[in-house]
């Protein structure tokens, strides 16, 4: 049986350490995917992730419920997700290199080659400007609402629709002429 938000909030209300368990059950898996998916090394979203719960069980009394905890769990996640990439650009040593992460999928010991489908996916992704891949992650993996993702991404729903559907042409595009 699954644990429901309402039931984390009351149990973190009542008992810190036993609601943050129960939360770290329901959410440490998605919320490492959604970051892996923006970071891509799975030792950068390793740290994002616990990053992510450190300051989320730090700022939990600020949390007024006015989105779902997953919104607000995401939000976070992306924050921290977002603050790690900016990081890693910054340590970059060529001013030219502008890079995507693209290059660092060869880097990882973690991903699957024998799936060259998911391997080109992941590359089209990550050709993608942050607030589309954001948009796409979020809408095609984790099946987010675009109110929701709005609010993760403190953006409008029509302003992520349209990203979302711009990162699917281009998306598409990438996958039907790259081989």
């Amino acid at each position: 049986m699954t644990t429901n938000d309402k039931e984390i909030i009351e149990t973190l209300n009542t008992s810190r350490e036993t609601g943050f368990r129960m939360l770290l059950n329901k959410y440490q898996e998605p919320v490492y995917w959604h970051i892996r998916r923006l970071v891509v090394s799975h030792d950068d979203a390793q740290d994002a992730t616990q990053e992510t719960f450190v300051r989320m069980f730090r700022s939990l009394g600020q949390f007024r419920g006015d989105s779902s905890l997953r919104t607000w769990l995401y939000r976070i996640a992306t924050n921290e997700a977002l603050r790690l990439i900016s990081k890693r650009r910054q340590e970059t040593v060529s001013l030219d290199d502008i890079s995507t992460g693209v290059s660092l999928i060869a880097a990882d010991n973690n991903v699957d080659y024998a799936d060259k489908l998911a391997v080109k996916l992941q590359k089209a992704i990550l050709s993608l400007p942050p607030k589309q891949q954001l948009a796409f992650n979020l809408r095609y993996y984790d099946e987010l609402a675009f109110d929701e993702i709005a609010k993760i991404a403190d953006s409008t729903a029509t302003s992520i629709k349209a990203s979302y559907h711009v990162a699917k042409e281009k998306i598409i595009k990438y996958m039907n002429s790259n081989d």
